[in-house]
């Protein structure tokens, strides 16, 4: 058998809790199933006081991630501290330079710093792995940049979040509030104390640069997403989804157009009977549409200790059964200096049309009024409904429902502006875009 893979560990948090005890358990199987053992040889993180329910006896202790990365005899830097600069990206690019591999779960590096840090894997014969980074146990990394080569890729999209999908989930059954789910969710430990990065759409559009990048061959491009995240979405939308067939979801979708790639992240109505529609709570859901494969939708823990470290693990289990000498597939499927500019697309027509909920005053003429701004602005309407509680006080504004056929963009935030000029709107209207998928 092959010498042990000597790995460090820099970050004792849930998931480097959870690896390390993986690999104690299994050390066994691990080396039977890799052709060599797995041992632990460094670690590093804030207090070495703390319990963390694993054995460290016997590990070399590093006070400072960076001297691990740069000092110690490992053939394996795994990085699980998080955040897009220091202490991790000096850690990941001191390891790399040195030729040690690096398995990360960082989305938020590897948006900011990949396309470097994959040149300077390359230029010195390391491996920069990162399955945790998007969708946690879902393998769609692998999927990407190994399986589907050779297929011309037009689509990928799905539901990356799992504060976002937990939090719209329980407003769906429960009938709750945002706010009140919300609070919910930070007492499970499914949201952050601060959770702007989540519901607002910033942890997704960092996941969604990076398989952009895998699926078209471009540079990431981050700060190229058109981006909108769940705070404006209220129970009254919710309910009017369901009324209409259909449930919110917060998606991230990029796409091959004829003027560039398109990126957005955004809520999303789906129908009730898609596949989609049903992955609930904190589960993710990835789809890929290529021309030989068709779609593939992928479905499992988005997060969670032993979620990430699964795909931690499988990321350190492919080092371990590669071979000195083997030629390395690279970081984002084809060579750092090879993948194209990334050009924006124009946001185009949405072929899955728009949901528009207006309150108004109630005034004679409103509803015709809404449905000339439309028309004046292109836009064909499936429907338009007046939508209110039985009683309600006559006093009290009106909600309207609009559902379009397929439309620009443009054309809505126009008749939007129209609308608002008239005078009748009671607070912001509410646009959410309409997804009806074929396979999903």
């Amino acid at each position: 058998m092959a010498d042990a893979l000597k790995i460090g560990i820099a970050g004792l948090g849930t998931v480097g809790a959870s690896l390390v005890r993986i690999l104690q358990d299994r050390h066994e199987t691990m080396a039977t199933t890799c052709g060599r053992a797995i041992e632990i040889t460094a670690v590093a993180a804030r207090e070495r006081s703390k319990d963390r329910g694993v054995k460290l006896a016997g590990i070399a202790w590093f006070e400072d991630a960076v001297s691990l990365a740069s000092e110690a005899d490992i053939d394996v830097f795994v990085e699980l501290m998080g955040g897009a600069g220091d202490p991790a990206y000096s850690c990941v690019k001191a390891a790399l330079m040195r030729g040690v591999h690096v398995v990360t779960a960082n989305k938020a590096l590897l948006a900011a710093h990949g396309i470097e840090l994959a040149e300077i894997a390359e230029q010195h014969g390391a491996l920069l792995n990162y399955e945790a980074a998007v969708a946690g146990g879902i393998p769609v990394i692998k999927a990407l940049r190994e399986s589907m080569t050779g297929n011309t890729i037009s689509r990928v999209y799905g539901i990356m979040n799992g504060t976002c999908n937990y939090i719209l989930t329980k407003m769906e059954k429960e009938g709750l509030s945002f706010e009140e789910c919300l609070k919910e969710a930070q007492r499970l430990g499914y949201a952050e104390a601060d959770p702007a990065f989540d519901i607002e759409g910033n942890d997704t559009a960092h996941k969604l640069s990076i398989l952009t990048s895998l699926a078209f061959g471009t540079a990431i491009a981050a700060d190229d997403i058109y981006l909108e995240g769940i705070t404006n979405i209220s129970i009254e939308d919710i309910q009017a989804a369901s009324d209409l067939g259909y449930r919110i979801k917060l998606l991230g979708v990029a796409q091959r157009t004829d003027s560039g790639i398109e990126q957005r992240v955004h809520p999303t109505m789906v129908p009730h009977d898609t596949v989609i529609a049903q992955v609930d709570g904190v589960t993710n859901a990835v789809a890929i549409e290529s021309d030989i494969l068709g779609e593939l939708l992928m479905v499992g823990p988005g997060a969670g200790g032993d979620a990430t470290a699964s795909a931690v693990l499988g990321d350190i289990a492919d080092i371990a059964k590669s071979r000195p000498g083997a030629q390395h597939v690279p970081a984002f499927g084809r060579p750092a200096k090879a993948l194209l500019p990334y050009k924006r697309a124009r946001m185009q027509s949405h072929e899955g049309g728009y949901f528009i909920r207006l309150k108004v005053v109630d005034r004679t003429g409103v509803f015709a009024n809404v449905a000339k701004h439309m028309a004046e602005n292109d836009i064909s309407l499936e429907s338009i409904m007046q939508h209110s509680k039985h009683y309600a006080d006559p006093a009290e504004p009106k909600t309207i429902i609009l559902v379009t056929h397929a439309t620009s963009e443009a054309s809505v935030r126009k008749a939007i502006v129209s609308i608002k000029g008239e005078g009748y709107l009671v607070g912001e209207p509410q646009v959410i875009r309409i997804e009806r998928p074929k396979a999903w």
